[in-house]
């Protein structure tokens, strides 16, 4: 008997050999990754933000709002049947929607809310994250009246573009239209965001995606892909999709499955990914083993993300089991008289709470050493623009010192395009309070040769085999953390446990966890660059002599 399988929306932004294994009857009692922590909790996060805007609606709209019961006895169909009911009397608005399974589509699932227009309904999203960004343009709606024909071109919002949002609403157009329930004439959906005070309205007919595409032809198309893969597997027919890394590997619960798959296929996508690695299997380089052995100046393969010498020499690299190899005879990072090392701590997208700097170098008649600047107020708090100006206050002093004494001066980072986003988006939000720069203060700064991104550095003078983060480049310079759990996921997990975000009562101990590790990530970046400055570069391998 043939399986027909049912998916939900979010088959649409996995990969395809990820939905292979969620449908293979034979991977069902498989031994999977645990949960990451920090993951499950941005989910609980996230619940709670769409707990906190259902209630926010109920209070708003009233007995207007009818919320379909959930909970650990409630079966999905009960849920089905009285979303069903809801729709059929004509509810103005239904919260936590669940839509009776549509077997000939293929699909199921729900939407957060449901909202009534003249002709049906329209699907609306509750999500934790920005949905717009300064500007004009995004058509919104205020939340006391959250329905399309209520919405106007806001003059101080832009849509913030987040694919996979309205790659969810169009999964459930689908459904309400499977289930005749959709408003009649274009295809619309709405966002409710972080900051829940409007919904954004999109219309998931409109050009906007690449190559003209729509919302809903992008989705169709994913669709409909995903659905042959699951019933292939379903029917245990022969894989539709193979095991390839990718970026979203590192927080995949299948990743332990596919990572010994792909070791012991020595698959070439341990090397290189995405498009690359279906270019080279496409040319007959299927293992790390053929790429290597490809001759460097082959101009016969296209590749996307790196040159085919830099493939080929990675490959070596990691059939060698090294982590770094020198592009370069001779190594350049650029120093100076004055040195500030610096590393930024932010919390989702709610601030930044703490800005860490090492002072090294010569004397300016500034202690020497780190000094983190930083706030303990649970984030969004006014007390951030405190502590951002005293820490931009203090660099541009120890700036100015270096050159009243005829000394050069250089902050340093590690990847500057997080450092960059919170000076830009710090002197926006708090301009015109004590000590905050303008923005065009910090545009001066970043733009200038005293800012170095030292991982563009490491980008330019090494190939990496094992990836470019700090805490995998850092420790071949020798370097180490000195808490054993050091990484930014883990970060905000002590931060919500330092300030008490849940209510809880604030954990001082967390709190010197995290400037114990802001501290061990400007070392480290002091230690590398000193490190490849130094004569140890001779030791390590030259990509022209492998």
């Amino acid at each position: 008997m043939t399986s027909q399988v049912q998916l939900d929306a979010g088959v649409v932004t996995r990969c395809r050999r990820r939905v292979h294994l969620e449908n293979a009857p034979e991977m069902r009692d498989a031994v999977k990754a645990p949960p990451d922590p920090a993951g499950e909790q941005r989910k609980a996060d996230a619940a709670q933000h769409r707990r906190n805007v259902a209630d926010a609606l109920a209070r708003i709209v009233g007995s207007n709002l009818m919320e379909i019961p959930t909970g650990p006895d409630v079966r999905s169909s009960d849920r089905e049947r009285v979303t069903l009911a809801a729709m059929e009397m004509g509810a103005p608005y239904i919260w936590g929607a669940v839509f009776p399974r549509d077997t000939l589509g293929g699909r199921r699932g729900g939407i957060d809310l449901l909202v009534k227009d003249s002709t049906g309904y329209v699907p609306v999203l509750v999500v934790r994250h920005k949905i717009t960004d300064p500007g004009q343009g995004a058509r919104t709606s205020p939340l006391n009246v959250p329905l399309p024909h209520s919405s106007r071109v806001d003059p101080i919002r832009k849509v913030r573009p987040q694919p996979r949002d309205q790659l969810r609403l169009a999964h459930a157009q689908r459904q309400l239209q499977a289930a005749g329930y959709a408003v009649n004439g274009r295809a619309t959906g709405g966002v409710i965001g972080m900051d829940a005070d409007v919904v954004v309205w999109h219309d998931l007919e409109a050009p906007t995606w690449p190559g003209g595409r729509t919302a809903l032809g992008e989705y169709d198309a994913r669709f409909s892909d995903r659905l042959l893969v699951a019933n292939a597997a379903a029917n245990q027919r022969d894989p539709m999709a193979k095991p390839s890394r990718i970026v979203d590997c590192k927080s995949c619960p299948w990743w332990p499955i596919c990572e010994a798959e792909l070791r012991r296929t020595r698959d070439v996508s341990l090397v290189v990914r995405g498009e690359d690695a279906a270019a080279l299997r496409k040319s007959g380089l299927s293992t790390v083993d053929d790429l290597a052995e490809l001759d460097p100046n082959n101009d016969h393969v296209p590749l996307v993300g790196m040159p085919v010498s830099d493939a080929v020499t990675l490959a070596k690299a990691w059939l060698r089991d090294l982590t770094l190899v020198r592009r370069n005879e001779s190594m350049v990072v650029p120093r100076a008289d004055v040195e500030v090392d610096v590393d930024m701590e932010s919390f989702a997208d709610l601030g930044a709470y703490m800005w860490g700097c090492l002072l090294s170098g010569k004397d300016i008649d500034e202690p020497q050493g780190y000094r983190a600047f930083v706030t303990w107020d649970p984030l969004p708090c006014q007390d951030e623009a405190r502590s951002f100006a005293e820490f931009w206050n203090w660099l541009t002093g120890v700036r100015l010192r270096a050159k009243a004494r005829g000394y050069s001066f250089k902050a340093y980072c590690y990847n500057e395009l997080a450092e960059n986003r919170w000076l830009i988006a710090s002197a926006e939000r708090f301009a015109g309070m004590p000590g905050i720069p303008t923005k065009a203060q910090i545009k001066e700064f970043i733009d200038s040769d005293a800012w170095v991104d030292l991982f563009g550095i490491v980008r330019e003078q090494f190939l990496c085999a094992h990836g470019k983060g700090l805490k995998t480049i850092a420790p071949a310079a020798g370097f180490t953390w000195r808490d054993p759990e050091a990484g930014g996921e883990n970060s905000m997990r002590w931060y919500r446990d330092a300030v008490g975000l849940d209510g809880r009562e604030p954990l001082p101990e967390q709190g010197e966890r995290l400037l114990i590790y802001n501290e061990d990530d400007v070392r480290a970046t002091h230690r590398l660059r000193e490190w490849m400055g130094s004569d140890a570069m001779s030791t390590l391998p030259f990509a022209g002599d492998l």
